[in-house]
């Protein structure tokens, strides 16, 4: 009878964690192998970005191939800048959910990891109606903002009123996976994004097109299908908190205020929030400059660039999340070495991963950005940026682990601080300099980008090295 070789066992091995990754299970990530807790976590949170990135690629594809393709995916791209301060305010609320989940995790408290869980909803919901509202009440002022044309900010109103007013969705679907990534159920994060991402596009060619009885809607059917989709998403996730799926055993009665618990996580998530609101905010700058700069084709291919880059970068970001759940629970067990060492373990991988995407861009910028756009001025311009932004991907993998880590602590100031250093005082005024001073125009915009980021890995690097992140108390 032939034994198995050690490759063989290696990969038999490799594959059951893959399996369980998927699967999902209650394990204690403070106890077995970091390399194996990496995988584990690492696997269905890169998945999970993957197919966050997907909804707004979908989009990008169906409306590209509309009539009007060049001011349909302004619309989409300019929409989706002004989310992204729903998604900063998502995304400082789930690190902070993040970080006192696991952290009371790893203390092997797991109904004090739920009620914080429940108290960051119950702050998100509080504060998303207004913006909703404010979104159908301007959504062509924004737009315009924005440096769309009148006739492009009119054509948009819609499409901006139901992902403005929708809203709420995308706020619970970060922050409950936010909550599951810090609990370690990293596998429930990831499955609510699939099941939303199938909806989402199942539909989008049936509401952007028609079919049957079912007239074509255009844009409107583009944010109908992405509404519709992550809502069935935040049920899904809805029904695992109510079912007490791993270590989460959630109840309706911990969403009673407690004044304390509240301001724990307000502690925690309100320099979070900052933290990811500047970052939009030179993003929102950048999209402005660009169309001013630019027109609507070089709106349009910074656009497509820039959902490339995202697409290719958030499973990156998944795997520092990964970083961020071992950090907190880590820390929560005492093991602060163990936290220190998935760090740099995480940011071995995410060199790998960012230097294979570099290398695509490089080699198959043409062929990403013809999949979504006919247009030759559209397509020369989202191939430019590709070429230029690709340059800076190593630096930005490594860069997300550190601030990750960071936010995984609990220490949620230290990120915000770099940020506005690095986006505000450099990055806004460096690509208006370059912009329009030395005439460069959308290029100059492009150059911006992985300079700034070559700045913030760096900072984290020498504060991580210093360790006072090790002293964060949650």
């Amino acid at each position: 009878m032939l034994q198995p070789t050690r490759a063989t066992t290696r990969l038999s091995k490799f594959f059951n964690v893959l399996v369980q990754a998927f699967k999902g299970a209650e394990i204690d990530y403070t106890s077995i192998s970091i390399r194996k807790a990496i995988v584990l976590l690492a696997i269905p949170m890169m998945l999970e970005m993957i197919m966050e990135s997907v909804f707004v690629l979908v989009d990008l594809y169906f409306v590209g191939h509309l009539p009007n393709s060049a001011e349909a995916i302004q619309i989409v791209g300019l929409t989706e800048s002004v989310l992204t301060i729903i998604y900063s305010l998502a995304m400082g609320l789930g690190m902070a959910a993040t970080a006192v989940v696991a952290r009371r995790i790893g203390e092997k408290n797991s109904e004090a990891a739920a009620k914080a869980g429940m108290q960051t909803i119950a702050l998100a919901l509080t504060v998303v109606i207004v913006i909703s509202l404010a979104g159908l009440i301007f959504a062509k002022e924004i737009l315009l903002l924005m440096g769309a044309s009148e006739a492009t900010a009119t054509e948009g109103v819609t499409f901006m009123q139901i992902m403005m007013g929708t809203s709420v969705v995308i706020m619970l679907l970060f922050l409950i996976n936010g909550i599951f990534r810090g609990a370690g159920n990293a596998a429930i994060a990831m499955q609510s994004l699939w099941l939303a991402n199938i909806i989402n596009i199942i539909l989008c060619p049936i509401l952007i097109r028609g079919f049957g009885p079912i007239p074509a809607m255009g844009l409107t059917g583009a944010a109908l299908a992405t509404a519709i989709g992550r809502g069935t998403g935040v049920l899904f996730q809805i029904y695992h908190l109510a079912k007490g799926s791993g270590n989460l055993k959630m109840k309706l009665a911990y969403l009673k205020p407690q004044i304390e618990q509240m301001k724990a996580i307000v502690k925690i998530a309100a320099p979070a929030v900052l933290q990811f609101i500047i970052a939009s905010c030179s993003w929102i700058f950048l999209a402005e400059l660009v169309a001013t700069t630019g027109g609507d084709h070089g709106s349009a291919g910074y656009q497509i660039a820039l959902r490339l880059m995202m697409f290719f970068m958030l499973p990156a970001w998944g795997l520092s999340n990964a970083a961020a759940t071992l950090v907190g629970q880590n820390m929560g067990a005492g093991s602060m070495d163990r936290a220190e060492q998935a760090v740099l373990l995480t940011i071995k991988y995410s060199i790998i991963f960012m230097g294979v995407v570099m290398v695509l861009f490089l080699a198959c910028g043409h062929f990403f950005t013809a999949f979504f756009t006919e247009d030759h001025q559209v397509r020369a311009i989202a191939v430019e940026a590709l070429r230029i932004l690709s340059y800076g991907f190593i630096i930005y993998g490594i860069g997300m682990v550190f601030i990750s880590a960071f936010n995984g602590a609990g220490d949620t100031w230290t990120p915000t601080k770099i940020n506005i250093i690095a986006f505000w005082l450099f990055q806004i005024p460096f690509a208006y300099f370059l912009a329009k001073y030395i005439n460069m125009g959308p290029t100059g915009v492009f150059i911006a980008i992985p300079v700034a980021e070559i700045g913030i890995t760096i900072a984290s690097f020498f504060i991580f090295r210093k360790g006072n992140w090790k002293k964060t108390a949650v």
